[in-house]
Order: structure tokens, then C-alpha cells, then sequence
């Protein structure tokens, strides 16, 4: 019985120490970067108030790379959602996304600053669909 209970306290120790969902966590190996690459418009005319079925729609299978100054220092592919992470060390740099077929042109490169100790806000990567 003793065990039993030291291994649901480690357990509960080692969940309170990680990040709450949907929050980068932070911790010696670097800083988790989350984001999300989605396509606009998806509508031909946008209206006021907004239309629910018109919200971009999530990219999946984008190639985003990081660079520093101009060196690719990591890369990563989104998800069926869109969604992206990766773990950088602190520092500057630049989030370069790959063109993806079927979508007019290049998402624009996004700058990134990663501070120790802080986890950076969710990166919005929009890429063009052509329509309007």
C-alpha cells in the first residue's frame, strides 16, 4: 500500500510540473514554439457580420523552416489541423514557410524571438487561397 500511494504522489508531482494544455512549456532543453498555418479567404466576399463558414481553413502538410541569419537551424511539417511545434533554444529567427500546392504564392516569413524562461505566443502562419 505504501508504494502504491509514493507512485500516485510522483505521478501527480510529475503532471503539476508540465505545462498546462495548450500552453508552450519552457524548460533546460529550450522553448517550445506552437502554431497554427491556415489558408484565407475561403470565401469569394467577406461579409459584416462575419460568416462561421468562411474562417480560414487549417494547411496541413506545410514545410516551415527556422532559420538564424539565414542558416536553417530546424524545420517542421504541420499536422492534419495545421498545427505546429517545435523547440527552440533562445535567440532570434526566422520562421520561413515552404510554398504548398494548390495555394497562390508563399505564407510571409515570420520573425521570431525566443526569450529563456518565457513561453513566446502561438504563431499564426496565413498562406494565400486566391479567392476573391
Amino acid at each position: 500500500m505504501p508504494t502504491r500511494l509514493l507512485l500516485l504522489v510522483m505521478i501527480g508531482l510529475i503532471a503539476a510540473c508540465q505545462a498546462p494544455p495548450g500552453r508552450p512549456s519552457v524548460d533546460a532543453t529550450g522553448v517550445e514554439l506552437t502554431g497554427l498555418a491556415q489558408a484565407g479567404p475561403v470565401c469569394p466576399v467577406e461579409r459584416q457580420p462575419p460568416d462561421p463558414g468562411c474562417t480560414p481553413r487549417p494547411v496541413a502538410g506545410a514545410i516551415l523552416v527556422v532559420t538564424d541569419n539565414g542558416k536553417e537551424v530546424a524545420r517542421t511539417t504541420t499536422a492534419a489541423d495545421g498545427s505546429f511545434h517545435l523547440r527552440l533554444a533562445p535567440g532570434d529567427y526566422k520562421l520561413v514557410p515552404e510554398p504548398v500546392a494548390g495555394l497562390m504564392g508563399t505564407a510571409a516569413p515570420v520573425e521570431l524571438s525566443v526569450r529563456e524562461g518565457v513561453a513566446p505566443a502561438p504563431v499564426v502562419v496565413s498562406y494565400d487561397t486566391g479567392i476573391r
